[in-house]
C-alpha cells in the first residue's frame, strides 16, 4: 500500500516543462483532476499554508517531473478574492521545503492584481503581475511587474535580484 506522501503526490499528474499558469487553467485542472481529500490537505497543505478558512478550496494541479532531491507540486487555492497558483516542495520523505505563491487573482476590494506565471525547463519561474483599480475600464501595462525565481537543485526557491 502507498505510503500517505505518495498518495498525496498521485493526486498531482507529472508534467514536463515549460508550463505557463493563467486565471483560466484553474478549470481546466478541477475538470481532469481528482479532489484532493481533506485528509491529505490537512497534512500536506494545511501545515504550510497559514490562510485558509473553512471555504478554502485546493485542486491538485500537477507535480514537475524529473526532479532528483525534491518533490515540487503546484496547487489552485481559491478562497474569497483569492486565487492562487502555489508551488510547494517536499524533500522525497515528505517533508516540506520552500512554497511560494506562482500566479492568480487577488482584489481588496478596491485593487485588482492579477499574475501569470511561466515555469521554464531551466528550473527559472517568470512572474508578471499588473494591478488595476476595480473602476478602471482600461489596465496600465506599464504599472506591470516581472519576478524572476529559480528552483535550485535541493527544492528552495529563490528570488533573483533585477
Amino acid at each position: 500500500m502507498a505510503t500517505s506522501y505518495q498518495h498525496f503526490l498521485n493526486k498531482f499528474p507529472s508534467v514536463k516543462l515549460p508550463v505557463t499558469l493563467k486565471e483560466e487553467d484553474a478549470h481546466i485542472y478541477s475538470a481532469e483532476n481528482e479532489p484532493l481529500p481533506h485528509k491529505l490537505i490537512s497534512e500536506y497543505i494545511i501545515p504550510y499554508d497559514n490562510a485558509v478558512d473553512e471555504f478554502t478550496e485546493f485542486v491538485p494541479c500537477f507535480q514537475i517531473a524529473d526532479t532528483k532531491n525534491f518533490d515540487a507540486v503546484v496547487y489552485w487555492k481559491a478562497g474569497l478574492l483569492n486565487y492562487q497558483f502555489v508551488i510547494l516542495t517536499f524533500g522525497k520523505g515528505g517533508k516540506a521545503i520552500d512554497k511560494k505563491v506562482l500566479a492568480g487573482t487577488f482584489s481588496d476590494g478596491n485593487i485588482i492584481t492579477r499574475s501569470v506565471a511561466r515555469l521554464d525547463d531551466d528550473m527559472s519561474i517568470f512572474i508578471m503581475s499588473g494591478q488595476a483599480d476595480k473602476n478602471d475600464e482600461e489596465y496600465d501595462a506599464s504599472k506591470s511587474t516581472t519576478i524572476e525565481i529559480e528552483l535550485l537543485p535541493d527544492g528552495k526557491l529563490i528570488e533573483l535580484a533585477e
